[in-house]
């Protein structure tokens, strides 16, 4: 028996039940495949037609077909536009609105779209969930980029949404903590850090600073910093291990310590005299305390330390012929001047009191735990008190046999050094008890004759240094020997030696005669790091005192204050 045609069957059957539409077949998309290829219900009746366009809009209206003109989603405004399909057969053709009646199309292209619209609805459905899904997690991972740029602080999908421009501002945000991603080194505990970072040199530590902004911050720690600090030059660390100058982070002293190491420094003039002086001077805080003629002038220096105010603030006088030397010691200042008297001036008052002391000019004095002791050039060291009902009683008299140009008292308070002209037959160098008065030891054998010793100072109760004539910087300790000084440094150009300073452990500074030389050494060799001549030919002065603090050095020749301003070469 032969059935009859589907087109009859279609047409003889009624009501019409609408099966749902098959999974087309590869190459059945629009018109894409051969008419041949289409399957059996591409050529049904127009009732089947019709019918299947009211399921499509239908669908079309539910928001998840993506029928083709009979699904009315794209006839109705403020509605999700329908998507676009593969092949020609999608496109809508001229004056065709999505109306119902408009469903009925004719053809190969009317079977298509039906066929992708009604591709099954559970296809759509796991579409629309896994777009969900992805928009789901950008939003957290969104999210917790966010937490992470700001410090942990979540925020809301909806503010992470809509603010996107706020990512550019929290990367560039500094975080609060370590980061949480990234080498297994950066999430090791802070202590074990330090002790690996410990073990490394200064180029290393410039390096790792600059991974990140953690590891810059972590690296500026002044605890990695103490031990490169103290190898290197006037760092502000004591050969003790003592930091004078705990106020400045250790990371930027070493900055500037490899200036002092390498000379770069700008050079400059604080202040100017109109005759030829001998000056001295000394530092307290911010001030900058020099002798001009007889008179002491007390300046103010500017936040930079690299300039002072131009009118002093306070100035001291009392003497009759030049200030040879003064010291500052608890609140007062201590003068020694050329008409062999000794001045007494509190620095907050205008208390004054000045004494004669000496036959002849007084050239050196020195002041600790309120004892007073001075030098001159009548061949004797005096030692006085400093208490105010007892100024001017001389405890002891000690007969030098030789002029006194240098003088230090000793931080135990038990002893003071002498440094004499060597003139005699004994050494420059002796040390009394400040007690008794009485001669302990003498230091050096072989000074020739005419070595006068013109500036000596203790660095702790054990070890002092000493310059003078014979060109020579000298170390000695106590501890090892008196009869030989431990180590030397010699002036490569036989220049007198006036003056020198110290920072307590590497470096050394020291004042020539000639051309206002200042030379640098690194207490560890033997030969000049650094000179800086100050003066020219026609003006050609000794460098008669020196100071210096971790930035700058101050040097006082005959006419001028210059300063070398290491910080800011």
């Amino acid at each position: 028996m032969v059935s009859p045609p589907l087109e009859e069957a279609a047409a003889s059957s009624a009501p019409l039940r609408v099966e749902p539409a098959l999974r087309p077949l590869m190459g059945s998309q629009g018109r894409s495949g051969s008419p041949g290829n289409r399957g059996p219900r591409e050529s049904e009746g127009g009732e089947a037609r019709v019918a299947r366009g009211k399921r499509g809009k239908r669908k079309g209206k539910a928001g998840t077909g993506h029928g083709g003109r009979g699904s009315g989603a794209e006839g109705k405004p403020g509605l999700q536009p329908a998507r676009k399909t593969a092949g020609p057969g999608a496109e809508a053709g001229p004056g065709q609105e999505g109306e119902e009646g408009a469903g009925v199309e004719e053809g190969p292209r009317s079977s298509g779209k039906r066929d992708e619209g009604s591709a099954g609805p559970g296809k759509e459905e796991e579409r629309r969930l896994g777009a969900e899904r992805r928009e789901d997690g950008s939003l957290e991972r969104a999210r917790e980029r966010g937490c992470q740029a700001w410090g942990g602080i979540p925020g809301t999908r909806t503010a992470m949404a809509a603010a996107g421009d706020e990512e550019a501002t929290a990367a560039a945000a500094e975080p609060s903590c370590r980061p949480a991603a990234g080498p297994a080194f950066w999430r090791l505990p802070e202590e074990l850090l330090l002790l690996i970072c410990s073990y490394l040199d200064m180029r290393a530590l410039g390096r790792l600073a600059q991974v990140c902004r953690w590891l810059r911050r972590f690296t500026s720690c002044d605890l990695l910093w103490r031990r490169i600090a103290r190898a290197s030059l006037n760092s502000g660390f004591t050969r003790l291990g003592t930091d004078l100058m705990a106020s400045i982070p250790v990371k930027d002293r070493v900055k500037v310590s490899q200036n002092w190491r390498l000379g770069r420094c700008r050079e400059g003039i604080l202040l100017k005299w109109r005759c030829r002086q001998m000056p001295w001077m000394q530092l307290e805080d911010a001030s900058l305390y020099i002798s001009q003629a007889n008179f002491i002038l007390a300046y103010q220096f500017r936040p930079d330390g690299a300039s002072l105010n131009r009118r002093p603030f306070r100035v001291f006088a009392g003497h009759d012929e030049d200030v040879c030397h003064f010291v500052l010691a608890n609140s007062h200042i201590i003068s020694a001047g050329g008409d062999g008297k000794i001045g007494v001036h509190k620095l907050h008052s205008t208390f004054t009191v000045k004494y004669s002391a000496h036959e002849q000019e007084v050239n050196c004095v020195d002041c600790k735990g309120g004892i007073i002791v001075s030098g001159s050039r009548d061949k004797t060291a005096k030692v006085w008190p400093l208490a105010s009902g007892r100024l001017g009683q001389c405890l002891h008299t000690i007969q030098t046999e030789d002029r006194v140009w240098s003088i230090a008292i000793s931080p135990l308070l038990s002893s003071f050094v002498t440094g004499t002209a060597c003139c005699g037959h004994f050494s420059p160098l002796r040390i009394w008890d400040l007690n008794s008065g009485q001669l302990i030891t003498h230091l050096g054998s072989d000074f020739p004759p005419g070595a006068g010793v013109l500036d000596v100072m203790y660095e702790s109760p054990s070890t002092l240094l000493s310059c003078g004539y014979d060109t020579y910087v000298r170390y000695w300790d106590l501890r090892t020997s008196t009869r030989k000084c431990v180590m030397e440094w010699e002036e490569p150009h036989d220049s007198t030696l006036y003056c020198l300073q110290t920072d307590g452990n590497h470096l050394l500074a020291t004042g020539s005669s000639y051309y206002g030389v200042v030379r640098l050494w690194d207490r560890r060799q033997r030969a000049c790091l650094n000179a800086f001549p100050l003066t020219s030919t026609p003006l050609s002065s000794p460098v008669y005192c020196l100071r210096l603090t971790t930035r700058h050095l101050y040097a006082a020749l005959s006419y001028n204050l210059h300063i070398l301003d290491f910080e800011n070469p």
